[in-house]
């Protein structure tokens, strides 16, 4: 399918075009100015002793990270449960870029870590913390402070909490930031235990926990290759340590926490080190996280602050429910954090920020989420002042609890919480998280204002078992549209456990629902409801029947709120407005540099029907240094090219000549005839993918795509984004923000992206950098398909092999010069070496005799090695 030329395009179209161009020409250049800008960083992995278990020495698995200049801070840096060091590697060259030497490792029991798993114990993972920050107080690069090293803890989720523990024992840490963990591990797995009432155990994130461990592998560094009964047999606990495998076998068998587990849990919490912790403190929580919600952040949060120690708490998007990674948004946090405490310091009362982004809304619309700035944290109650009485009402309602729990509802599941998201939240959906005859329903007026509830909402009821002393409960707080569809706030309920009830005898419970963030619009309703089952908690084994009403004397759901400045409006219209300013002033740069270099350019019509021809092009920098020196090819339709050389050979400069980002010094570059500038409309031909594209942060993957589309002013029909979402390869991530993208999702959005309408020419910089070796094959039988029709793909690479296995025809660069051009097979076989025999025929007539078919094939050798003979002769 060919692309319409700009220049047929209807004014306004044309119009909203060029904009979007001279936007994404801006996006480019800051990419480029980024990526020229990034220091080097330097690694060294290495095995550092932990703590020694069972007369057994333990070694750590580590990756020191160190910055271009030194002495500096230093970052310890852990990951989360079932990871490892490798999983931390993006977020560690990122602070080592910023200027922080920074030690990644891999807990004890996890990787090639040696050791057992015994939950962040002080006796074991934060003993081996210590020890790996007495490793740092050793180097030269390490930055000093008055004789005192400079040196911070982070981490996320069991990472998060090993830095609370670390920082509460070990008055070396000079500031820590601890993303999405636990206050309370009791409490988080255990949620609403008071004193003799268990809790209820929730039981398949436990699982799932448990099973992770189990999948840690086994140790090549120390103690840890697996545990064995007394009979020498292997046990079911993997590299868990006996203990806590015991602990969790108790809890799975009877849904309750024993005295030797609630000890060991409470041992792991760093509720019982806050008091202690004297380093400036980061907090940032997910909103979307059934495992650790905001309730642990704040009891994290009030207990530091206690003791007059700054705390920053930041609620952010995402959490464990949605898959979501300590992404660039947490480092941000963390950079400004970290370069306040290590610089002037950091004292006094700190800002609370709640940052959303975009949000789905019980009317299915598409809300974006301002990022809301209060002076201080409010904690869950927003404040008396700021607290909304809604009333609420309803009769008197009958449920019941099957036999077992059995069907239950389902609200949020580990790793499948965003999945469960979309199908849970709008009716008929919704109908997954409240089945009929289990849950009762208590009903507000519709709102007269929209209303930001911030914390944990509260409500009396009364609760009447009809055949128990007990009974187990499910609250949660709903967002009605006024067509009857509705949200469950970041798929969250608050589990109770009531006991010690009268058969027949109505109790009184003041019942605190999930501590959420949702704007709520004006026109919907607010609802209560109260359930008897959830698929992700431990359930009684008997039938129950009971009977709920709001109380009386009460009859009002209290909502907090808070009042604090909007950050950033996040619009996309305003962000698209602003970014096209901001480009408008480069683009006029362009222009402007345009006129002054008075290039002669002009269509070629002898080259209407070739993709790329590119001739004596030359760019060179304001330092003299030539990036590209009198470079020439040619590239045909239906040709698979690949623009072959190390990093720094030329290839990303002489692709962004090509579709128009940069301005050569000197020559010319033609597609179908047509010579190349900055907007020219040519360009409408190609689809470019170049060092990273700029999508807007706090917009889904498909509505990225969409608005990319929609700028163009092209038909959505010419678009084909089923075909663009099938190479993304993201499944229902497309639907995630994409500031929650690892860098390896963006890379095949932007692939993707680059697809979009099926371009007659697809240009590619590094599109496999993030991808796995599966996804890699799957990109390669994609651009051959793609050229198969017909249309030219060029891709850099500075992976020869890939090269040779992907494309037909290659371009080799070395330091910006060409050094060879032609079809693989020509070049794989110049100068190849054949083993030779005295008489080709006897070689052949013996062969036969013996059964065997021989033929005579062409010589041929590895890319690699024409590489390296040909840049010898280029040095």
């Amino acid at each position: 399918m060919s692309r319409p030329d700009l220049r047929e395009l209807p004014r306004s179209s044309k119009v909203l075009a060029a904009l979007f161009t001279v936007l994404a020409l801006a996006a480019a250049i800051a990419l480029v100015i980024q990526s020229q800008s990034d220091p080097v960083v330097h690694t060294r992995s290495q095995f550092i002793a932990g703590t020694p278990e069972a007369g057994a020495s333990v070694s750590l698995d580590t990756t020191l990270y160190l910055p271009a200049k030194t002495p500096a801070p230093a970052v310890l840096l852990a990951h989360g449960f079932g990871g490892t060091k490798a999983d931390l590697d993006g977020q560690a060259r990122t602070l080592a870029q910023h200027g922080y030497v920074v030690l990644a490792y891999t807990a004890r029991g996890f990787g090639h870590s040696g050791g057992l798993v015994h939950l962040d114990s002080p006796q074991y993972e934060v003993h081996d913390a210590s020890l790996l920050v007495t490793y740092l107080t050793t180097l030269s690069q390490v930055e000093r402070k008055d004789g005192k090293p400079q040196i911070a803890v982070a981490g996320s989720s069991y990472g998060g909490a090993l830095a609370l523990l670390l920082a509460g024992t070990d008055k070396r840490i000079t500031a820590v930031a601890a993303d999405i963990t636990w206050n309370s591990l009791a409490h988080a797995l255990f949620p609403n235990a008071t004193g003799t009432v268990p809790g209820v155990f929730k039981k398949i994130w436990a699982g799932y926990l448990f099973q992770a461990g189990l999948g840690s592998g086994q140790s090549q560094a120390g103690l840890g290759s697996g545990q064995t009964t007394s009979a020498g047999e292997p046990t079911t606990c993997g590299r868990f340590a006996a203990d806590i495998c015991a602990a969790y076998q108790y809890a799975a068998q009877t849904g309750r926490p024993n005295a030797a587990m609630l000890s060991l849990l409470n041992a792991s919490s760093p509720a019982e080190v806050l008091s202690k912790i004297t380093a400036p403190t980061l907090l940032t929580q997910g909103e979307q996280d059934s495992l650790f919600g905001l309730s642990e952040a704040d009891a994290n949060a009030r207990g530091i602050a206690a003791n007059g120690t700054p705390v920053r708490v930041i609620w952010r998007a995402g959490g464990h429910d949605s898959s979501s990674t300590a992404g660039s948004d947490v480092t941000s946090a963390m950079l400004s954090w970290f370069g306040a405490a290590f610089g002037p310091g950091i004292h006094g009362t700190q800002p609370f920020t709640i940052d959303e982004g975009a949000k789905i809304t019980s009317d299915g619309q598409a809300r974006v989420r301002d990022t809301i700035h209060v002076d201080a944290y409010p904690g869950l109650g927003g404040g008396t002042a700021q607290a909304r009485v809604v009333p609420i009402a309803g009769p008197p309602q009958t449920i019941t609890a099957p036999a077992g729990g059995n069907p239950a509802a389902i609200t949020a599941l580990p790793i499948l919480g965003a999945a469960l998201g979309q199908l849970g939240q709008f009716s008929p959906g919704a109908q997954l998280s409240a089945i009929p005859g289990q849950f009762a329903t208590f009903l507000s007026a519709p709102l007269s204002a929209d209303t930001e509830i911030v914390g944990t909402p509260t409500v009396t009821l009364t609760v009447t078992a009809r055949a128990s002393a007990d009974a187990v409960l499910f609250l949660a707080l709903r967002d009605v549209a006024p067509d009857g569809s509705q949200v469950l706030p970041s798929n969250l309920v608050a589990p109770l456990h009531l006991t010690g009830l009268h058969i027949g005898v109505p109790q009184t419970v003041a019942v605190r629902l999930p501590s959420i963030s949702q704007d709520v619009f004006a026109g919907h309703r607010l609802a209560v409801t109260v359930a008897t089952t959830d698929l992700g908690y431990q359930l009684p084994v008997d039938a129950r029947t009971y009977m709920v009403a709001l109380d009386s004397g009460s009859a009002a759901l209290v909502v907090p709120t808070v009042t604090g400045s909007i950050v950033h409006v996040g619009t996309p219209i305003a962000w698209l407005i602003t970014g096209i300013a901001t480009a408008l002033l480069i683009g006029s740069g362009v222009w402007l540099l345009l006129r002054r270099r008075r290039l002669a350019l002009h269509a070629d019509a002898s080259l209407a029907t070739v993709p790329i021809v590119i001739t004596d092009l030359v760019k060179e920098y304001g330092d003299g240094y030539r990036a590209v020196d009198g470079v020439s090819f040619r590239v045909e339709a239906g040709q698979v090219v690949g623009l072959l050389g190390p990093n720094g050979a030329g290839k990303t400069t002489t692709l962004r000549v090509l579709v128009g980002l940069i301005i050569p010094t000197s020559g010319t570059v033609h597609v179908f005839g047509d010579p190349v500038v900055p907007g020219a409309p040519v360009l409408a031909r190609i689809g470019a993918f170049i060092e990273g594209p700029g999508f807007l942060p706090h917009l889904s993957g498909r509505e990225n795509l969409e608005l990319y589309w929609a700028a163009s002013g092209r038909p959505d029909a010419e678009a084909d984004f089923e075909t663009a979402l099938q190479i993304a390869g993201l499944g229902t991530s497309v639907e995630r923000r994409v500031r929650t993208y690892s860098h390896g999702m963006k890379q095949r959005l932007g692939i993707a992206q680059a697809m979009l309408g099926l371009p007659e020419v697809l240009v590619l910089d590094e599109p496999t950098n993030g991808l796995d070796p599966p996804q890699i094959a799957e990109m390669r039988e994609v651009l051959q398909s793609y050229a198969a029709t017909g249309r030219t793909v060029v891709v850099s690479s500075h992976l020869l092999a890939e090269v040779e296995q992907t494309c037909t025809h290659v371009v080799m660069m070395h330091k910006g010069r060409l050094v060879a051009a032609g079809s693989v097979a020509e070049i794989a076989g110049a100068g190849a070496m054949q083993l030779a025999v005295p008489d080709p025929g006897e070689a052949m007539w013996i062969l036969a005799a013996a059964g065997i078919t021989a033929h005579t094939v062409p010589a041929r050798r590895a890319l690699e090695d024409v590489f390296l003979d040909l840049v010898g002769d280029h040095e």
